[in-house]
């Protein structure tokens, strides 16, 4: 009977994918473990989380490749709920974020992210790689005697030192000579191996609490089903919802251009809102993407959803059969891991875009990232496309101008050049001599572009002016639809069905 071989193609495939997997899965411990503390959890909590989100995310998603769980991101929103309710209220919180992400993604709001300028997505991956890059010296700190916070120092701190420099040497030689292996996994273990071998006393990942559980089981959130329980948690929800996506969607904008593929937005939010739902139903704490852990995964080649199966199925067996072991990996080696992945990240290209771009892109890009780092995702994102829509508005405002003279007939015939919307409406204004001008006033709007319900008042606006100043005003090459909208101006608007052009505008009139 003959048997059917792999062949060695898809073979490498599945290897690089199942070694990626391990791989993340090892860097994933530590910050799941971390998240969990922030948000005033237990360890576990932020485990299955991981354990749960990758899985659901990696199966289902719309952007294979890309991994999820636990985020410091949501970690700090989720503190205060808990400190102040409990955390069944967090469990109650993450069900409803979850179904706000499910409305989200039937609601095909996905592709809007596609909206986002690149200059924010700049500033939106280099905050991450310093965030990602500073929030490693919190494992630098200890507890004295006196039950305060210290920083390490003397021998515990050069050890630690040289066993980061001794990982990020791994990580970042061993592909020159093979890349059979993922270098980081080689350099976990190899650290780790070091470490027990000369029996150096160093920070572990035990030393952040036991990753030991058994499988999750299911249960409701213990909390009264009230109103007033959805008056406390529906603020958390919606915002958890909100970071929750934008990380997520940026980070597969990010995996998109890195590899030059597709990923489809909608479905990966709505597998985010079921995993988030299921993870909270099973103890866990609720996840969206991980930039860290992503750019771990991609950068080993692993493309596939099976890497982030992978990820979840090495989690749980962690935490069923190998705590004790994973228990004993330095802490020193996952910080090396996110040292690289930090540096990785971080768009170094960007330094040398200083007097090569507008200034309002470095501005927005160095917004961007400064409110990441010192404030909270979301609101960088938020305030970040705000600001490119207004530089934007203002830079268009200011490029609307007319060409005037009189024809034969002497009338007076304005050409008006530009974009007509909110922002330009004061210049448009500004341009025309209604007390000078002849009897007969003509606007040519062939090479203007009628943008919003603001210049549709504004033409109106204008129309009554001429009209007060008994002046006739006729408005050419201006489309059917504005002409629908106008009302002063209707009675003298002089209609070409052959030039005129057919484009629509922005406004809730026309549907």
């Amino acid at each position: 009977m003959l048997s059917i071989q792999p062949s060695p193609t898809r073979f490498d495939e599945i290897k690089v994918n199942l070694l990626s997997g391990l791989t993340v899965a090892l860097a994933m411990v530590p910050e799941a473990i971390a998240f969990a503390l922030i948000a005033h959890v237990s360890p576990l909590t932020g485990l299955y989380a991981a354990v749960l989100v990758s899985f659901i995310t990696a199966a289902f998603g719309g952007r294979p490749g890309m991994i999820s769980g636990a985020a410091g991101a949501l970690a700090v929103v989720m503190v205060a709920l808990v400190v102040q309710h409990g955390v069944q209220y967090l469990f109650a919180t993450i069900v409803l974020m979850g179904l706000l992400q499910i409305l989200f993604a039937v609601a095909k709001l996905g592709k809007f992210i596609r909206m986002v300028p690149h200059p924010v997505m700049l500033g939106f991956v280099n905050g991450l790689a310093i965030v990602i890059f500073l929030a490693q010296f919190g494992h630098f700190k200890t507890t004295n005697a006196d039950g305060g916070v210290v920083w390490i120092t003397g021998s515990a701190l050069y050890v630690m030192i040289g066993l980061i420099a001794a990982t990020m040497a791994i990580i970042y030689v061993l592909p020159r000579f093979t890349k059979a292996v993922p270098s980081t996994l080689v350099a976990i273990i190899a650290v780790t191996l070091s470490v027990i071998y000369f029996g150096l006393d160093t920070k572990t990942v035990g030393d952040l609490g036991s990753i030991a559980g058994g499988l999750p089981s299911f249960h409701l959130p213990q909390v009264p089903w009230t109103l007033e329980t959805l008056y406390i948690i529906f603020p958390y929800a919606l915002i958890l919802a909100a970071v929750g996506l934008i990380e997520t969607l940026l980070t597969l904008n990010l995996i998109d251009e890195m590899t030059d593929t597709r990923g489809r937005p909608n479905k990966e939010a709505l597998a985010q809102g079921a995993a988030n739902i299921i993870t909270a139903l099973f103890g866990g704490m609720g996840g969206c993407a991980m930039i860290g852990q992503s750019m771990i995964n991609i950068g080993n080649g692993a493309l596939q959803r099976l890497s982030g199966i992978a990820t979840s199925l090495f989690l749980l067996s962690f935490i069923l059969f190998a705590s004790r072991w994973i228990e004993m990996i330095p802490l020193a080696a996952l910080i090396g891991v996110m040292f690289v992945v930090a540096e990785k990240t971080f768009e170094w290209g960007t330094l040398q875009l200083f007097g090569k771009v507008p200034k309002q892109d470095i501005f927005v890009g160095l917004l961007v990232g400064a409110v990441t780092i010192v404030a909270d995702l979301a609101i960088a994102v938020i305030a970040g496309v705000i600001v490119s829509a207004l530089v934007f508005a203002w830079e268009h405002a200011k490029k609307i101008a007319v060409h005037s003279e009189v024809n034969d007939a002497g009338a007076k015939v304005y050409a008006l050049h530009g974009s007509l919307f909110f922002a330009s409406v004061a210049n448009f204004q500004a341009l025309f001599e209604i007390a000078d001008d002849p009897e007969q006033v003509i606007i040519d709007f062939k090479q203007a572009r009628i943008v919003d319900h603001s210049a549709i008042v504004a033409i109106d606006h204008l129309a009554s002016k001429y009209k007060a100043a008994g002046k006739t005003l006729h408005l050419k090459h201006l489309s059917a639809d504005c002409q629908e909208l106008l009302e002063n101006a209707k009675a003298v608007i002089e209609v070409n069905l052959l030039e005129d052009p057919k484009y629509r505008i922005s406004d809730d009139k026309l549907g």
